[in-house]
């Protein structure tokens, strides 16, 4: 049999394509699908665009051995006794020292835990005992915990607090990583070892934990490309190799571009119109930059939005968004247009390697969607709406324009100024005005808040845990009993060295495997540090961002299994912004607002009637939102559905945007949330690649969940949260997703919460 004739053997082996990963939801008002659900996140950049949570490293010893043994492992200069990244970890809960940690340590602290690695791995497939669970898949969840704990402890600070030396480390090691995880997953004896288990599974007397790892594993080595040969294998490995380089590469110059863009503010005609909390977030930047007495806006999202909707300059307003929209793409030393084209292409062969017609088809199969075109069929089914409901707000916009005068056409980098003059008109609001209701510590108590009341857990803060940046807060999570559970580590502003964006990561996963592992859990956003003795407010929208990320923190901090490769967020990647998705609906519920939202001078709650315009402002500028980002999720799907190599080789990204937004005919006043030279959801890694669609999926599933405690009549419903709790938050990736959302909801889920909450309903107010 063939290369391609026994990969698709395997697919259909393993149900990748297949129907059975299709799945209906129930016949909404007026609506049909032909398929299932989708899931949305309109929130912009607070998606991880860099691995949501870094999976266990596994490498083989076989592929690639020469190259990996030829690599300088400087061991002499990498023992555990003088490199804190090797040692004990005398910490409480034995956390990562990062207050001793400098750069120099990583490159020989990663030459030594890949060789003790590498030495894991030979001890596993030189075992001349009959392959069994035990001395296979339980050894292979054991090995790399070294290398593990390294290169979580590195990728915490090249994301959140790197440097030149850094940055420098990660260009060498991206590629050498990379290898070395190929190296495992091509091995041929360990992928023999892992294939005989599976075929007889049935005999070995597995329980259902022991059942799904096997499942999961296996399945993990045939879509990595165990079962190439020969040439093809080879190529696999060269292929992993060079993507990793490139996705360091792309994401360091989107960086490196955004650091390099600063507007300054220079006279106080130039600041007209912007709120004090702009003003206070600008010197501060100005400040943090050397520029002394100088305000500055920034490229982080919580400086670009509020400058674009409270400035009166259209000019400045106008140079502002095209230094966003523009990140590398520059035709500059960051430009990341030929970036593109190579991993578009390495990705296409890759795909064709494993018997998948493109990258799109091989990163949806085996996933709750099934197939590239069951997502894009809702996307293109919310689409409709959202551009009518855009329309419509153009048409208030441009209203408003002609009774100011404005002879001008509207313009992406007018929308949010305008729109937020609809919105103080339509519903009486005022930026400040909510601020100042809204400060971040109150924030994260009424998000430790809900979590207890719904998990039975509570939330201490440690001033003991050494952390890599005085901004960054570390709390300890009980449970009701007083047991330790983990630790949730946060870090809210922004600052230079820092991406863009908002993420949750796990410096520590949870699991049962040799004695009780409790989980270390990050949070990062990007807001504006206040000054000195002020108080860090933020927006509405802000707030439902760190309720987001702390979702998915939850579903690293309550994870309940025994094996580190099925914990936490290790599930299918269209089901993993569930569990963020449903937690933003507590943070609007006005019981929530009212008990936390206090104003941060007088400590009063918000008034009703501010809490009443708020809600019914709820889906003001709902039809940008959806549009600008399901502007981005279709490129994202018609870049990796390209056949051709010879396209994609001499591929115009700028003109492959216009060209699909064009047949999509989006309004003409919004452009996509994320163009394709900062798309790091895209181009970062492969987390996202050809699946940006997934928060509109999770979209779905998030308010037909959420409608069950509103169903229950209340928000913290003891059944209901239980079943949150086992089916989802604790499960890991115990199940199927599917199987795992219906154990919670009762069945599968239904788009009409979707349309409804948004207005894109025929039975919603379209305001």
């Amino acid at each position: 049999m063939d290369n391609q004739a026994s990969l698709r053997r395997s697919a259909k082996r393993f149900g990748y394509c297949s129907k059975k990963n299709k799945f209906r939801f129930p016949a909404a008002p007026a609506l049909r699908r032909r398929h299932g659900p989708s899931r949305i996140s309109t929130h912009g950049e607070r998606r991880v665009p860099l691995p949501l949570t870094l999976k266990r490293e596994r490498t083989g010893n076989c592929l690639l051995a020469a190259v990996l043994f030829a690599m300088p492992l400087c061991l002499a200069h990498a023992t555990p006794s003088d490199n804190p990244l090797l040692e004990t970890w005398n910490t409480p809960f034995e956390t990562p020292p990062f207050d001793r940690i400098e750069a120099a340590h990583f490159e020989p602290a990663f030459d030594w835990a890949m060789e003790r690695h590498r030495a894991e791995i030979e001890a596993i497939t030189s075992n001349s005992s009959t392959p069994s669970f035990e001395n296979t898949i339980t050894a292979l969840e054991k090995a790399g915990t070294d290398l593990a704990r390294v290169h979580r402890a590195f990728s915490a600070l090249t994301s959140s607090a790197t440097s030149d030396d850094l940055r420098a480390i990660e260009s060498r090691m991206s590629p050498r990583l990379a290898a070395h995880r190929a190296a495992i997953k091509l091995d041929a004896a360990l992928f023999a070892r892992v294939d005989a288990l599976f075929d007889g599974r049935e005999t070995l007397g597995l329980d259902a934990e022991q059942s799904r790892v096997l499942e999961r594993t296996h399945t993990g080595f045939v879509r990595a490309g165990a079962e190439l040969e020969g040439e093809d294998r080879e190529r696999l490995a060269k292929i992993i190799e060079e993507l990793a380089g490139l996705y360091t590469t792309f994401s360091q110059n989107v960086q490196k571009s955004a650091e390099a863009f600063t507007l300054v503010l220079e006279s106080e005609s130039d600041r007209a119109g912007l709120p004090e909390f702009v003003l206070s977030a600008a010197a501060q930047a100005g400040t943090e930059r050397g520029m002394d007495g100088k305000h500055v806006i920034t490229l982080a999202r919580s400086s670009f939005e509020p400058f674009m909707t409270f400035s009166t300059w259209r000019d400045l307003r106008q140079t502002l968004f095209q230094g966003w929209t523009n990140r590398g793409d520059n035709d500059d030393e960051f430009d990341n247009e030929a970036n593109i084209r190579s991993i578009l292409q390495l990705r296409l062969e890759f795909a064709n390697l494993l018997g998948f017609e493109d990258f799109s088809a091989f990163r949806t199969a085996n996933t709750m969607a099934g197939t590239a075109s069951s997502a894009k069929d809702l996307l293109n089914e919310v689409w409709a709406g959202a551009v009518a409901k855009a329309n419509a707000e153009a048409a208030q916009i441009r209203e408003i324009m002609r009774k100011e005068g404005a002879s001008h056409e509207l313009r992406a980098w007018d929308w949010w100024y305008y729109a937020e003059k609809a919105r103080a008109a339509l519903y009486a609001l005022d930026e400040d005005e909510v601020k100042a209701y809204l400060s971040l510590d109150n924030v994260l108590r009424a998000q430790f808040a809900v979590a207890g009341r719904l998990f039975g857990v509570s939330f201490a803060e440690r001033g003991d845990i050494p952390t890599y940046h005085p901004d960054v807060r570390v709390w300890e999570m009980k449970s009701a009993a007083g047991e330790h559970l983990g630790l949730f580590y946060g870090d809210y502003f922004a600052r230079q060295g820092k991406r863009s964006g908002a993420w949750m990561s796990a410096l520590r996963t949870q699991h049962r495997l040799d004695g009780t592992v409790t989980p270390l859990i990050m949070n990062n956003c990007n807001y504006n540090k206040p000054a000195p003795g002020k108080p860090a407010l933020i927006t509405l929208r802000e707030a439902e961002v760190i309720f987001h990320e702390f979702g998915h923190g939850l579903h690293g901090l309550l994870s309940s299994v025994t094996y580190p490769s099925i914990a936490g967020t290790a599930v299918d990647f269209d089901f993993v912004e569930f569990p963020a998705q449903i937690y933003e609906h507590w943070m609007r519920q006005p019981s929530v607002i009212q008990e936390f939202a206090l104003h941060h001078e007088t400590g009063e709650s918000m008034p009703a009637a501010l809490l009443e315009r708020l809600r019914a402002a709820a889906n003001a500028n709902a039809g940008f939102d959806n549009v600008e980002f399901i502007a981005s999720a279709f490129v994202d799907l018609a870049f990796h559905r390209i056949t051709d190599p010879e396209v994609l080789a001499t591929l115009d990204v700028n003109s492959f945007e216009d060209g699909v937004l064009a047949q999509a005919r989006i309004p003409k006043a919004i452009e996509m949330r994320h163009r394709s030279p900062h798309f790091l959801h895209s181009f970062a890694s492969e987390l996202y690649a050809s699946g940006y669609y997934t928060y509109m999926w999770a979209g779905v599933l998030d308010n037909d969940g959420f409608a069950a405690f509103e169903e229950a009549g209340d928000i913290y419903d003891p059944e209901l949260a239980r079943k949150l709790h086992d089916w989802v938050y604790s499960a890991g990736n115990r199940r199927p997703a599917m199987e795992a959302y219906v154990g919670f909801r009762g069945r599968e889920p239904s788009t009409a919460p979707l349309l409804r909450n948004r207005g894109l309903s025929s039975d919603s107010a379209q305001n």
